[in-house]
């Protein structure tokens, strides 16, 4: 008597690189070998970025008695309970944070205003000046130091605190710009366009409108350029004169010694810069939920 043949399940195809369904265990080991050599790898990668902010911040500590803190003496609180006892490192100090938060605003403006024209806009010799937007961040600083030196040298112009706000809301327009543009790029256009069909005028739709859904990026912008303009040394020491600010301080004091209190006030300036970084995280987190809320 024959016997009816029993239907076979057809066979898995034999994917290259993915392992099979019931794989035995060993299968999959060396994707986690692999995965844990990254982890080790990126671990390390990031010790070393930050292997010398953490010297800095621990030798804030560091009982110094003598003019050079590079050796550890012990644990104190008292470089922290007077950390603007050097009055030149206190005017140092005043004066870049007054040039940051200067340059910052004037840069800012500018470049979202720039932003918007670049990516709203059609105009004649757009893509010109797209790349001459560009072009001071690819330039190096001691290239756009020494021009601008020339600059001023050829108009007259003597060298001190303008020259160094000029110089930094050069170099800082650049940034702020590619960080709206990439902003802007994401945002849809038609709500723009919606508003002004409902009557809003091209003022109240960029201050109702388009500023605030690209407020997370000019913040983002604006943290960045406060942070070019606290740190710069090259492009400063060329148009400085005889204005000293916080790096140019650093710099020349260690030659002499470097006191302790530049290792406090590097670190407030640290935890204010990560301050505002995590402020504005925060902000943009908090719009994006709103925005889901109000899609919902």
């Amino acid at each position: 008597m024959a016997t009816e043949a029993l239907p076979t399940e057809p066979a898995t195809p034999r994917v290259p690189g993915v392992a099979p369904p019931g794989a035995p265990r060993r299968d999959r080991e060396p994707g986690r070998g692999r995965r844990w050599l990254l982890g080790v790898w990126s671990a390390l990668a990031i010790l070393f970025l930050l292997a010398p902010i953490l010297f800095m911040i621990v030798f804030s500590f560091n009982d110094n008695q003598g003019r050079f803190n590079f050796e550890w003496r012990g644990f104190t609180l008292k470089h922290w309970a007077d950390p603007f006892a050097n009055a030149d490192l206190a005017k140092a100090l005043e004066n870049s944070l007054l040039i940051g938060v200067l340059s910052t605003l004037v840069a800012t403006a500018m470049g979202t205003l720039l932003a918007i024209a670049l990516v709203r806009h059609r105009f004649r010799g757009r893509t010109t000046t797209d790349f001459f937007v560009f072009l001071p961040m690819a330039s190096p600083e001691v290239v756009m130091g020494a021009s601008l030196l020339a600059m001023f040298l050829v108009l007259g112009i003597g060298t001190g605190f303008g020259t160094i706000l000029v110089a930094h809301i050069m170099f800082s327009i650049s940034y702020v710009v590619v960080t709206v543009k990439s902003r802007l790029e994401g945002m849809d256009p038609h709500i723009e366009e919606a508003a002004k069909d409902l009557g809003a005028g091209e003022v109240s739709t960029f201050l109702r409108v388009t500023l605030p859904t690209i407020a997370p990026g000019v913040a983002a912008a604006a943290v960045l350029a406060f942070a070019l303009s606290i740190d710069d040394y090259i492009v400063t020491s060329f148009n400085a004169g005889q204005t000293q600010t916080f790096p140019l301080y650093i710099f020349g004091a260690t030659k002499q010694g470097v006191p302790p209190q530049v290792n406090v006030l590097s670190t407030m300036l640290l935890v204010l810069v990560l301050g505002l970084m995590l402020l504005n995280v925060v902000v943009q987190r908090r719009l994006a939920a709103r925005d889901k809320a109000a899609r919902a």
